[in-house]
């Protein structure tokens, strides 16, 4: 069984772009969605240099339909940058999706699922996304999103399996 990341790909269509990743942590379904279904816990595992700061008062809620979450984000060169996502569908606890509403895409849907395997769960981060400005965002996709993207879905990994004491055995 392999601990860290199966297999990562980012693939462009005419004006999509999708990214897929998968995880296998040796933690319980439950302890999954109580991690990855309280958005404030998005900063525990997004690089620090990225100046990700969840807004929204959340009191320790659990996600829901229709649930908005207001971040501020400093994705290049420092900028601070606004984005709302929306909760647009829960299966707790297996499967939630966050819908961008406001932000540096011109769309952006993350699809969580969680599947119970032996040993642990088996994560699956499904993102659809496409930038605004036509051309221009295909140039900066290609020159510097797309790598930027891998980067932080790769510290992710690396902070899950440091958060849960994932130990790599060579």
């Amino acid at each position: 069984m392999s601990i860290g990341i199966k297999y990562s790909t980012i693939k462009q269509t005419m004006k999509t772009n999708t990214l897929h990743r998968e995880q296998f942590l040796p933690i319980t379904i439950q302890e999954a969605w109580d991690f990855f279904s309280q958005a404030k816990n998005l900063e525990k595992i997004t690089p620090k240099d990225m100046g990700f700061t969840v807004l929204t008062e959340l009191d320790d809620k659990p996600i829901y339909n229709g649930m908005k979450i207001d971040y501020t984000v400093r994705p290049l060169f420092r900028i601070p940058m606004h984005w709302t996502t929306e909760i647009i569908s829960v299966t707790a606890p297996f499967r939630f999706t966050d819908k961008q509403i406001k932000g540096p895409y011109s769309l952006w849907e993350h699809t969580h699922t969680f599947q119970v395997v032996p040993g642990g769960i088996h994560m699956t981060d499904d993102v659809v996304y496409s930038l605004p400005l036509g051309w221009l965002g295909a140039i900066a996709h290609k020159l510097i999103v797309k790598n930027k993207l891998d980067q932080i879905f790769k510290f992710r990994a690396t902070a899950l399996n440091n958060y849960f004491g994932i130990i790599k055995i060579a």
